[in-house]
């Protein structure tokens, strides 16, 4: 006898859902309102989703510019707090079909494990560096603009459906989930199309220099994911995950990973990442309905370096790459005028605790200590590796 959730039960896991979608955003306006009668919306959110009539409110668009120039979709708080519950339900049963080498939007498998493995990788194929290696890395274009969302519904609901009699801990996750419910929250979100009556936040002039593959109001009939929302980012990696199965298990690429759009392989044979490209673009195109960025597609050789998710990889030892470095030099001389001695060392070790990572001691000390209004408040560490404030500090 498969599960089925209570209607308590579903109350008290809005309720968990609901602190979820509120934690960073606690005196957001919208927050705020929705907080004011918190236990009327959430039972009149129950109620809508026990009966079944529940539906995404329209969302505000609006542009962002950092670190590129991205049209955003923020759902509306209630449907956030809807997201939140069918993350809770799903996602550690759909992550579990994923492979290891899938690392964005996955709890400890962020950019610096990334990093880690696309180096595990070169060592492991290059002999630790004692023989030639090549990294071919490739790029979706406009992906989240391009997904379509039937076959995106479909994938999804096998998946779910192929993980229901898999056991989780001493039952199985049928046993854990009520899937009929999981079902239609699946098709409602999914389903959604994110630019019906949506509120444009903004200047329409802030659409300029948009590329139109990058912009849901683009997109072909029934194609597009939201930027912006948890789900989208889950879903993203449900519908990649199929190449990333096709590229293990059916061109056995031993050394393969993904971070959402962003792919590589690594192997000692160049012909043979040449041949790749491919076969590889025509399974997006036919599979997926998707394409391959041209201009992204690259071979490098290991020992010329790899810029992978901010970092630029050479033979036993990584840098911070250029893009990330130019953001960070806007940045940092800005941070002299902060008069809030709490929210300039949390900025400051924001910026430290990712350079860290990275062999780049005389940057941190070219970018941190001249800084005048640093000193003002607290002290860098032996190491410009970490910002202190004074006792006094106020």
């Amino acid at each position: 006898m498969s599960y089925r959730l209570t209607y308590e039960q579903l109350l008290a896991d809005l309720h968990h859902a609901y602190l979820d979608a509120r934690r960073h955003k606690r005196r957001k306006p919208y927050q705020l309102h929705f907080e004011a009668h918190a236990e009327e919306n959430l039972q009149r959110l129950c109620d809508e989703l026990w009966q079944r009539r529940y539906q995404p409110l329209p969302s505000t668009c609006f542009i962002i510019s950092d670190p590129k120039q991205r049209e955003v979709f923020a759902a509306q708080f209630r449907d956030r707090i809807v997201h939140h519950l069918y993350y809770n339900y799903v996602h550690e049963m759909l992550e579990r079909t994923f492979i290891s080498d899938s690392y964005s939007c996955i709890r400890h498998r962020g950019t610096h494990y990334g990093i880690a493995r696309l180096e595990h990788h070169i060592r492991q194929e290059s002999l630790n560096y004692t023989r030639p290696c090549y990294v071919l890395k490739m790029d979706v274009r406009g992906y989240f603009m391009h997904i379509d969302r039937r076959r995106l519904l479909d994938i999804t609901l096998r998946q779910l459906h192929c993980m229901t009699g898999h056991r989780c801990g001493d039952t199985r996750w049928r046993d854990r989930v009520d899937m009929e419910f999981v079902e239609f929250l699946t098709r409602v979100i999914i389903l959604q199309d994110p630019t019906l009556s949506c509120h444009r936040r903004g200047s329409l002039l802030s659409w300029q220099g948009m590329p139109a593959s990058k912009s849901l109001f683009h997109s072909p009939e029934g194609c597009g994911l939201p930027i912006g929302n948890l789900t989208s980012q889950l879903f993203s990696n449900v519908y990649l995950n199929e190449l990333d199965q096709w590229m293990k298990r059916h061109l056995g690429c031993r050394h393969y990973g993904r971070y959402v759009d962003d792919f590589y392989v690594v192997s000692a044979d160049r012909e043979w990442l040449l041949s790749l490209r491919q076969p590889i673009g025509e399974f997006l195109r036919e599979r997926l309905s998707l394409e391959v960025s041209s201009g992204k597609t690259v071979i490098r050789d290991v020992c010329q370096g790899v810029e992978f998710l901010g970092a630029y990889l050479k033979p036993r030892r990584r840098y911070v790459s250029n893009a990330t470095l130019r953001r960070m030099e806007r940045k940092v001389p800005l941070l002299s005028g902060q008069h809030n001695p709490w929210l300039l060392c949390s900025s400051l070790n924001s910026f430290l605790g990712l350079l860290c990572h990275y062999r780049c001691y005389r940057l941190r000390c070219q970018l941190f200590l001249p800084m005048s209004g640093a000193w003002r408040y607290g002290y860098f560490l032996r190491g410009v590796c970490k910002y202190v404030l004074f006792p006094d500090a106020s």
